[in-house]
């Protein structure tokens, strides 16, 4: 019997379109030299949030006591992960009786909620998860989870209940991702961050990897 691996990007496609929290630093990208333009190379620089597309946010994004993204252990971002699909209202929070149905297989747990649908427009009413959950999936020795919307508070939030709970029990937060391609079960989550001196967040290239028998 022979095994093959199926690669699944979950990371939203990296553009000047891609939208931001209101208020925060767009992706944009200059050409400094152009091969097109006669240039023997082809060289450029962006300048864009931290918090863009997939990333991870590191603790010092919500504590002022918090670890930096560099310093956080690389093994958190890789391993057994679960995803999680839940069908709640707009503008709600996971709760714990919505994912009552579910056994916690993994330490990492990546919640579909399919309430931000277009990584390019941006919408204020997804859904984000509770201070209930997170203390839940700690309970059940989780170690990360993520979303598929742009963060795991409201976006009008300014306590940060879940974000809160999360530094509290010392997990960790990826936000950003794109599930709607992706089927409910068990992977092997990469989503690495960059290793940035003092940075409260890192874009990441997240991707699934799933254990295919043949």
């Amino acid at each position: 019997m022979t095994s093959s691996k199926e690669i699944i990007d979950i990371s939203p496609l990296i553009s000047s379109s891609i939208a931001v929290f209101p208020g925060d630093t767009p992706f944009q990208e200059e050409f400094l030299m152009e091969m097109s333009s006669g240039d023997n190379l082809t060289l450029s620089k962006i300048t864009s949030t931290v918090h863009l597309g997939a990333h991870a946010d590191a603790p010092s994004h919500y504590s002022s006591s918090g670890a930096s993204i560099e310093k956080r252990l690389l093994s958190t971002y890789m391993g057994k992960a679960q995803v999680i699909e839940v069908n709640c209202p707009r503008n709600s929070r996971i709760r714990i009786a919505d994912i009552a149905h579910v056994n916690i297989l993994a330490s990492r747990i990546l919640f579909k909620t399919k309430s931000f649908p277009n990584p390019d427009c941006w919408n204020s009413d997804f859904v984000a998860l509770s201070e209930e959950l997170i203390n839940y999936l700690a309970r059940n020795k989780c170690i990360l989870v993520g979303i598929d919307t742009p963060s795991i508070d409201p976006a009008d939030d300014k306590l940060l209940e879940s974000h809160n709970a999360v530094f509290k029990h010392d997990m960790a937060i990826l936000e950003g991702i794109v599930l709607d391609h992706v089927d409910v079960g068990l992977y092997e989550l990469i989503a690495l961050p960059l290793k940035m001196a003092g940075a409260d967040a890192s874009p990441v290239r997240a991707v699934l990897v799933k254990q295919e028998k043949n």
